[in-house]
């Protein structure tokens, strides 16, 4: 039976070696049965209105084609869909944070394989205010990193790009007033320097930033950073790089499946990388709440 799919692309991604590669992408799914028609962005916003058509129309399967920005806008637009179709994942970005987490290969025929296998793995997603997001959310002054450095600097020099911005911004770090409110933990007011709200074990590239972090457990993991000067913040993410951070008594870290975030002054929350409003913002675990394509084998 032949399924019918929508791959929505970021022809910019991965220093542009989706649209090198798109015709071979196309004849492999074809050739197994999967008869696939294109949409490419080409500015904010594109890939969530395509991905909300491509569920009205009754594609049988999405494919996102980019980096954790386009993932982002896809699953923006499938996410308060009722019959949400299963997605595939072309990791073609810069960190592809959730596809490497779940374990989906950047080569593009091995992620067409992956596709053809038709395994499919739950996952969770969270809801931050009326915005959605698979990977990541955060507040504080290196959570801006990610959509500062701009798309063309990202294509010419990938990862290089973020560690060249977050030298320049280390400088900037300001502390900022928060109130808390976390099911299962409590209620609880402080300044803090950063603040992460994970759903998968990759953060930024990191993978131990938040080893326990599960996709599909149904919790968030959180991590702050209490207020602290310049030096104590390199040693902590020092520490942070090999694993050892959690016995700082600078961090808190805990679990849980709903988080209220307040702020008296001027917080901006990233979204998987993208800009995702201010505080305050309640953030909701929706367990299990879309389909992606992946190895059984990537399940914990």
């Amino acid at each position: 039976m032949i399924k019918r799919a929508r791959f929505i692309y970021n022809p910019t991604s991965g220093r542009e070696e989706i649209k090198r590669r798109l015709a071979d992408i196309l004849q492999r799914l074809d050739m197994a049965g999967i008869e696939t028609s294109c949409f490419a962005t080409m500015g904010e916003g594109d890939a969530t209105r395509a991905a909300a058509d491509a569920v009205d129309r009754g594609f049988d399967l999405i494919l996102a084609g980019g980096g954790d920005g386009t993932l982002y806008e896809v699953i923006n637009g499938m996410a308060e869909r009722e019959n949400r179709p299963p997605l595939g994942i072309f990791p073609l970005g810069t960190t592809n944070d959730f596809a490497r987490a779940l374990g989906i290969p950047r080569h593009w025929s091995d992620a067409c394989d992956l596709i053809i296998r038709q395994e499919t793995r739950a996952i969770d997603l969270g809801k931050a205010n009326d915005k959605y997001f698979i990977n990541i959310a955060g507040g504080g002054s290196l959570t801006e990193l990610t959509y500062e450095v701009p798309s063309k600097l990202k294509t010419m020099i990938g990862q290089l790009a973020y560690y060249m911005k977050g030298l320049e911004k280390m400088t900037h770090l300001r502390p900022f007033e928060l109130k808390v409110r976390a099911a299962g933990v409590g209620e609880f007011e402080e300044e803090f320097m950063i603040f992460l709200i994970a759903n998968t074990n990759s953060v930024g590239g990191f993978e131990r930033l938040a080893p326990e972090a599960r996709v599909d457990d149904g919790m968030f993991d959180v991590l702050m950073l209490k207020k602290c000067n310049l030096a104590e913040f390199i040693r902590i993410a020092g520490m942070a790089l090999r694993g050892e951070h959690f016995s700082d008594p600078n961090l808190l870290y805990f679990q849980t499946n709903r988080l209220e975030v307040s702020t008296p002054g001027h917080v901006q929350l990233n979204l998987d990388g993208e800009m995702g409003g201010t505080l305050p913002c309640t953030f909701t675990m929706l367990p299990s709440h879309i389909r992606i394509y992946a190895d059984r084998a990537s399940e914990d």
